[in-house]
């Protein structure tokens, strides 16, 4: 390689050279000498001296300010650093979807971008073109991974700016609504196939708000059908079927109020439970599962999806009036968004439909549909009681003969 040096750099300046082979104009600054005590240089390159100077001027004021960048570090390097050292605790579904959004959305689009090039515009563009087809939460998730890759580039001196703090998050297309029951059609549901497990697993996310993920990993010593002492049966919602099984947060632990038709189902489903279980020759336990799967372990949620559209799908067979349209569709999740629906249209306070399903803010409870509460809560089994009253007297009707 033949240089053309500008002059003797003296100890620890900056040096700028030609070289030949490249044809590019190289500067370097001194960084000391490493542990093997080989000199350690960082280097910029460009076309002109003017650009090298701006350059190492830069790079001057990243290494006062603690930053090394890399010239050659990649946007797909900075993600995939993420992906493997920034998610350590989190749920194996999490980074797995993660994962998924980043290699699809972020890195197939600006991954050979290099780090320390990548500009704000380049992000509005790269989110202008993704709004096209992804919906606002699809484009906040997206943003939020290139957010913190870059964030976690910068802890680590990669990087001095995170140009995606700067930009806005475009409208994107409409996502897909969620669905709720109607009166009509949460009344014909929970009158069809009653008795089996997902009749019970219906009532209780339907009348109760329980989240799915916290009905699936549900056990009987938690499940109250007799009347406490504060007069209402309960059950505690105190475990999930994410890791380690804790709910999602602390604050999600809580005790809620059955409405008298949960109650009455779920002592019934007991009872054929237990029956199943000495008929089968198998141990019954009140640690047991509520809704054991057909091992015996937790019920998956695509068993349950599966289950819940069959569900759906004879309902309205039976029900046609309930007009249940496209039942394939439906999600486990909309039972609870149902559960919200049903309250807020039987004049429950917006307040009070927060604090059933946990929320801290009534603006969570609009948008999302959330947890907490430790003390039993009363009123969303009261109205529960009041809006399917009519259903448990025609019952008790037929039985006596009036």
């Amino acid at each position: 390689m033949t240089e053309e040096k500008r002059g003797r750099a003296g100890n620890g300046d900056d040096s700028i050279y030609w070289d030949k082979s490249k044809n590019r104009y190289i500067g370097a600054i001194s960084l000391g000498y490493t542990p093997a005590g080989k000199r350690n240089r960082s280097k910029v390159s460009g076309k002109t001296k003017t650009e090298v100077r701006a350059k190492l001027r830069e790079k001057r004021r990243e290494l006062e300010n603690g930053v090394k960048t890399s010239a050659a570090y990649t946007v797909e390097q900075a993600v995939t650093d993420w992906l493997s050292r920034g998610l350590k605790g989190r749920e194996a579904s999490s980074v797995k979807a993660y994962t998924s959004l980043a290699k699809n959305h972020v890195i197939a689009a600006l991954g050979k971008a290099k780090l320390h090039e990548l500009e704000a515009d380049d992000v509005d563009d790269w989110l202008d073109v993704r709004a096209e087809t992804l919906s606002r939460e699809s484009l906040r998730r997206v943003l939020w991974i290139l957010r913190r890759s870059i964030a976690h580039a910068q802890r680590r001196g990669r990087v001095g700016v995170n140009v995606a703090e700067f930009v806005d998050l475009p409208d994107g297309q409409d996502g897909r609504p969620s669905k709720s029951l109607s009166l009509l059609q949460a009344q014909a549901l929970l009158s069809t196939r009653q008795g089996s497990w997902i009749h019970a697993y219906v009532v209780l996310a339907l009348l109760v708000g329980i989240r799915t993920e916290e009905e699936r990993a549900l056990a009987w010593n938690h499940v109250h059908t007799k009347v406490g002492e504060d007069g209402r049966s309960h059950v505690d919602v105190w475990r999930s079927v994410r890791r380690d099984g804790e709910t999602k947060t602390r604050l999600s632990r809580r005790s809620l109020a059955m409405p008298l038709q949960a109650a009455k189902v779920l002592e019934d489903y007991r009872a054929r439970q237990q029956a199943e279980f000495q008929e089968a020759g198998a141990e019954w336990s009140m640690q047991g599962l509520v809704f054991p799967g057909p091992g015996g372990g937790q019920r998956s949620s695509t068993n349950v999806r599966k289950n819940l559209r069959s569900l759906l799908k004879e309902a309205g067979l039976k029900h046609p009036e309930a007009e249940f349209h496209e039942p394939q569709e439906w999600t486990t999740r909309e039972l609870r968004t149902s559960f919200v629906s049903l309250l807020s249209d039987t004049g429950v306070p917006i307040e009070v439909i927060a604090k059933l399903v946990g929320h801290s803010t009534t603006a969570t409870t609009e948008r999302f549909y959330r947890k907490q509460l430790r003390p039993v809560i009363a009123e969303g089994a009261e109205a529960m009681d009041a809006v399917f009253e009519s259903d448990r007297n025609d019952d008790q009707g037929a039985s006596t003969g009036t």
